[in-house]
């Protein structure tokens, strides 16, 4: 029987359990592949989630589910911290135990830190904690200004910290908190989501601006008070209440590892995503992808999820003694927020010209009912 090891329980790694089940004839009483799936995580969130948490739109219950039940035949799931990487041996080490498989798929994501004391003074509302806290602070908000910090890059779910700024200025005018609140965003960013290309950033922009949300690009954050920000152009701007993203840098379990690159990213085929090492792969957020025109794909749920469906597709092609045959096309659709029950879908395709494609539609009702639909699809799927 072979041995799969999926290191991380976050979309991609859950999608790639899954697929490989499905695909391994494994049923209830028939197991032909062994899939351990190891996370140090009891809550598996649905991070798209995050920004209607935010703004009361959900309760921190409705937002995830315990990892141990994630469900799947053959799919084993082992709790921890994993301490060690080997991909010339295919192993890991939990917890002090050793585990080797036949094939690894590394998606462990990303480790948040905090610079400049962030977490002292505002809300990572990229954790589950961080939005629920926001939302008290929120509900408690009279007047004042709030704002919405990008404090370094590259971070995952771009479109996230627009998102935010959508549902909290519908937040404060539904509750008649408009003429004594601003609410504005500040990233280090040249646009909104400059890597889908100057039209969709443009019109991304052009939302907010219609919101009467203010919006600072180029403003990389140096320091944090109590009620300040300042920034490297030697700006400094007040604030009431802050939510933040925070620092994305490689696991230290991977930078500690001969997977690692230059980057400290994992460094994988773009197309059939697997690493300098034999039927050891990579998907989602810990990898770092350059496309042929020099660009670095986006962190995106989205691609994380085909990345897998595309790999788990291919293990079980080698474990038939057949040819890998699927590739990453590196494209994908998501829903951008906007508020009152519209969303705006994008689409982007970063492989098939010398500059990324993207195209975004007028915010919509179906947008909103599609990401609602992927929410409950997602818990309904796997739990």
């Amino acid at each position: 029987m072979k041995t799969i090891l999926v290191l991380g329980a976050g979309t991609g790694g859950v999608t790639a359990a899954r697929e490989i089940s499905k695909n391994s004839g494994n049923e209830e009483d028939i197991q032909l592949v062994k899939i351990l799936v190891f996370e140090k995580e009891e809550k598996n969130v649905f991070s798209p989630s995050l920004p209607w948490l935010m703004v009361g739109k959900r309760k921190p219950e409705e937002v995830y589910e315990k990892t141990s039940h994630l469900d799947s035949s053959g799919l084993e799931v082992i709790q921890g911290e994993i301490e060690h990487i080997d991909p010339n041996d295919i192993s890991i080490t939990v917890n002090g135990k050793k585990y080797k498989g036949d094939y690894m798929i590394v998606s462990l994501g990303v480790d948040q830190q905090p610079l400049h004391h962030l977490d002292k003074y505002g809300y990572n509302f990229f954790t589950l904690d961080g939005a629920t806290h926001f939302n008290k602070k929120l509900k408690n908000h009279t007047a004042g200004k709030i704002a919405i910090l990008v404090s370094s890059l590259p971070f995952k779910s771009p479109a996230a910290p627009y998102e935010a700024a959508m549902l909290i200025e519908e937040y404060v005018r539904k509750n008649d908190l408009k003429p004594t609140t601003e609410v504005a965003v500040y990233t280090p960013e040249k646009g909104p989501m400059e890597f889908a290309g100057k039209e969709l950033s443009e019109e991304l922009r052009t939302l907010l601006e219609h919101k009467g949300i203010k919006y600072y690009p180029g403003h990389q954050i140096t320091e944090a008070t109590e009620s300040g920000l300042t920034f490297s152009n030697g700006k400094t701007y007040e604030y009431d209440l802050l939510a933040y993203t925070p620092k994305h840098q490689s696991p230290d379990v991977i930078r500690n590892s001969s997977l690692a690159g230059e980057s400290g990213w994992i460094d994988v085929d773009k197309d059939n995503l697997q690493t300098i090492f034999p039927n050891v792969y990579a998907i989602g957020d810990n990898t770092n992808i350059t496309t042929e025109n020099g660009i670095t794909l986006p962190k995106i749920g989205v691609f994380a999820r085909q990345q897998a469906i595309v790999v788990a597709h291919n293990i079980g092609r080698k474990m038939g003694n057949q040819v890998p045959d699927e590739s990453f096309k590196g494209e994908g659709k998501y829903f951008i927020e906007y508020g009152e029950g519209l969303a705006s879908t994008a689409e982007v395709h970063f492989y098939d010209s010398p500059q990324p494609e993207a195209k975004m539609k007028t915010p919509e009702q179906w947008g909103h009912w599609s990401k609602w639909w992927e929410e409950k699809y997602w818990f309904f799927k796997n739990f």
